[in-house]
């Protein structure tokens, strides 16, 4: 039963796949990779549906006996009044109070269980999608009085207490305020000449408040294109950086629009996403180019690492 739903909790799982053509975004965890982990905690499937939560935590009330864990930014979560670390699955009964306040560093949270909300998916997927109101807990952000069923986990999780990881290097207590993340140029970078690359690749952004699930938007540096950066709109991948009008560049994340009509300068790689999706507003952010052939060799590399450690918890 959520008591508090906090700033913007939704139910997110990997995506949904295969409705860009309908107009449908693919929606997921915006941290991708902490989500799983998550999962992975508890024993469940790794892209299974979790809670989301940002910048300021849910409270929720537990109606039966469980396992849970917590990744992604620490909001100094608390069962019954106890301090609960991130990325270690934990036990709870029927009546506990879990607790989560502000994050005390990055932006986005997870919250599993072990065996998964019991929800209806829509589309191929649990995912939110705000805008269309499809998805997750009623196509919506959790409010207060909600109560999500859940399902009784495939396998028990033995000796929970091992189920530790280490909390990742950019969400410790000490929030990284210079990110740097690696970019593809292209597929428009022509539309802004050498000129225009080198100001993308040569300065430093910070993160607006007005950034969202849809895009980060960033302020700093103009971007100068040749002749305006309006293009025939086409295909939106995720981390794509479109340049409108202003010249300030916006990084399109988990709710991006399918396509869209500005010209994109570069592509964030898929493994750099979640240092962005952890990102607060002020948070000073870089980009350095790689090639193609080099972000397909990180994302095998992180494929690999995920693989590796599912396998290893499948011992425990």
């Amino acid at each position: 039963t959520v008591l508090a739903p906090g700033l913007l909790s939704t139910v997110q799982d990997a995506g949904r796949k295969g409705f860009l053509a309908s107009g449908f975004s693919p929606s997921g965890a915006m941290d991708l990779p902490a989500a799983r982990l998550a999962n992975l905690l508890v024993g469940n499937s790794m892209d299974m549906a979790t809670i989301e939560m940002t910048l300021q935590g849910m409270r929720l009330r537990f109606g039966c006996d469980g396992v849970a864990a917590l990744t992604g930014a620490d909001f100094g979560a608390r069962r019954n009044g106890t301090p609960v670390p991130t990325y270690r699955a934990f036990a709870v009964c029927a009546g506990d109070e879990l607790t989560c306040g502000a994050a005390k560093s990055g932006c986005r949270g997870y919250f599993a269980v072990a065996g998964g909300f019991d929800l209806t998916p829509a589309l191929g997927s649990f995912s939110t999608n705000l805008k269309c109101g499809v998805g997750g807990f009623e196509g919506r952000k959790l409010k207060a009085g909600d109560v999500l069923p859940l399902r009784c986990p495939h396998t028990p999780v033995a000796r929970q207490s091992q189920r530790v990881l280490p909390v990742p290097p950019h969400l410790d207590e000490t929030p990284r305020t210079n990110i740097v993340l690696r970019a593809v140029p292209g597929p428009q970078a022509d539309c802004f000449g050498q000129a225009g690359t080198e100001t993308f690749f040569g300065s430093w952004y910070h993160v607006t408040p007005a950034s969202d699930r849809m895009g980060i938007k960033l302020e700093g540096a103009k971007i100068a294109s040749h002749s305006g950066s309006d293009i025939i709109s086409d295909g939106i991948a995720a981390g794509s950086v479109q340049v409108p009008a202003s010249g300030k560049p916006i990084v399109m994340m988990a709710d991006r629009q399918t396509t869209g009509g500005y010209a994109k300068i570069a592509t964030v790689i898929s493994a750099d996403l979640p240092l962005l999706a952890q990102a607060r507003p002020g948070d000073a952010v870089r980009f350095v180019p790689v090639c193609v052939e080099d972000a397909q060799a990180i994302a095998r590399e992180a494929a690999q690492a995920l693989r590796r450690l599912e396998y290893q918890f499948l011992t425990i």
